[in-house]
């Protein structure tokens, strides 16, 4: 059987190779990696020209929002937080027109962490900008530190991974109101949304956690199938 290909948004920063520092193209390895063993076939999207969304999403089974730098928040109507990285502007516009165009299409998608962030903003939700403002602490941004995460059994997610997950995953945004479709299917023991998944849709499961870090195989196995 051939490998289906299924794409992984990536994104522009610095890089040195030899004496050269140039601007690359970069992603995480463990994405790539994750949809190798699933049986995918990975391929890298730079954030390029947003138009050419549809164009990209003709040729693929299935796509991976990867995670990044927090999602702008010009992006869903609010005002940026001066406690929140610049936004890279590009890659919000890029990527969100992939995930409209893979929504519109039916292509199965994987959202992770920014990823998630980036679905919810396509389909017209909107994000807490500055977690730890909202809730009064910062245990979801502090590196290291494990959330149990509850999950509804009946979900896609919840036959993927069960009802209940361990997972470090530092995170200072999160979903506010959710997007047309999406449904919230995991939940921090604050009840923060930690896993959505997008109704009438082939295959859209977004999680606020990093699958592809060696403990959700699961998660990327049902991706390609999907994708199949």
């Amino acid at each position: 059987m051939s490998r289906p290909l299924i794409g992984i948004t990536a994104y522009f920063e610095a890089a040195r190779w030899s004496d050269w520092v140039r601007e690359a193209v970069l992603s995480p390895p463990a994405y790539a990696k994750a949809v190798g063993r699933a049986g995918g076939a990975p391929v890298l999207l730079p954030p390029l020209d947003p138009h050419a969304a549809a164009d990209y999403v003709r040729g693929l089974r299935g796509l991976v929002l990867a995670g990044g730098v927090e999602v702008g928040a010009a992006a869903y109507g609010d005002e940026q937080d001066e406690r929140v990285p610049a936004a890279q502007d590009h890659r919000d516009r890029f990527e969100l027109a992939l995930a409209r165009a893979a929504v519109e299409a039916d292509v199965p998608i994987l959202a992770i962490a920014r990823g998630m962030h980036v679905l919810n903003v396509a389909q017209g939700g909107t994000l807490i900008p500055w977690l730890p403002g909202s809730l009064g602490h910062d245990r979801h941004g502090k590196a290291g530190v494990e959330h149990v995460i509850q999950v509804s059994v009946s979900s896609r997610l919840g036959k993927a991974v069960g009802d209940r997950v361990e997972v470090v995953a530092p995170h200072v945004q999160s979903v506010r109101r959710l997007g047309g479709g999406l449904l919230a299917v995991a939940w921090a023991e604050d009840q923060i949304v930690e896993g959505v998944e997008l109704q009438g849709h082939r295959f859209a499961v977004g999680v606020q956690w990093h699958p592809e870090r060696g403990t959700g195989a699961a998660l990327f196995d049902a991706l390609v199938e999907a994708a199949r």
